[in-house]
């Protein structure tokens, strides 16, 4: 999948909300993993922000800290420079061009899309002290029954696909010190059909018992990793 889609009108057709709705639950994540560890960051930065929504969000409730905003699609920048404020700025710009440091980098569901996903690790290790990603986990037992990451693959651009495992590994392998990680449970942002509301419903059950186990066998899960 190349990069042009994002660049071409492809992936804005696919996905004309850039999904913002989802964005709301996606800074809550962020909010909850920094509070756990009493991370205040008076500065950060978002590799692939989209719609700018997620550091909308997040501007609301961190009074005193600045954000910037990084995507290489100018459809996407376009739709987040509506969402711009004087601690909020947005750039038509590739993160690894870019100059300076933060105290927090957000790759928030962007590794899966990037064909290099070990160089982009490594090259953004050091622009920040603490790094949040969030990694959706397409290797588990149904999603593969239901051909999802092919399905995933051809409507929202993923080229990688991940369990909790590899993903971790991923990190280790470019260098990173996991402080931290948690499964998010993305399925509550899914389809409402009756069908998908019993799987969900299995999801909420077996994550209480087994997490591990109901994450490989009924997916259905993200991970976010705190990392160094």
């Amino acid at each position: 999948m190349p990069a042009s889609i994002y660049m071409n009108g492809k992936y804005l057709a696919l996905n004309p909300t850039w999904h913002v709705e989802h964005s709301p639950w996606k800074a809550h994540q962020v909010l909850t993993m920094l509070a756990k560890h009493n991370i205040q960051p008076r500065s950060i930065a978002e590799i692939g922000c989209g719609a700018g929504e997620i550091l909308h969000q997040l501007s609301l409730k961190l009074r005193e800290t600045s954000f910037c905003g990084f995507d290489i699609s100018d459809e996407a920048i376009a739709l987040a420079r509506t969402r711009g404020t004087e601690r909020v700025q947005f750039f038509h710009l590739d993160f690894c061009n870019s100059n300076g440091t933060f105290d927090l980098l957000l790759l928030m569901d962007v590794i899966e899309h990037v064909e290099d996903c070990f160089g982009l690790l490594r090259g953004v290790r050091e622009r920040a002290e603490y790094k949040i990603m969030h990694i959706p986990l397409e290797l588990a037992v149904l999603h593969i029954m239901r051909n999802s990451p092919m399905k995933n693959r051809k409507s929202v651009g993923h080229i990688h696909y991940f369990a909790k495992q590899t993903a971790l590994a991923l990190l280790l392998d470019t260098g990173y010190q996991v402080l931290d990680w948690v499964y998010t449970p993305a399925y509550q942002l899914g389809p409402r059909e009756i069908a998908h509301r019993t799987i969900n419903v299995l999801r909420a059950l077996t994550r209480k018992i087994a997490p591990d186990f109901s994450q490989m066998m009924l997916g259905g899960c993200s991970l976010l990793v705190l990392a160094r």
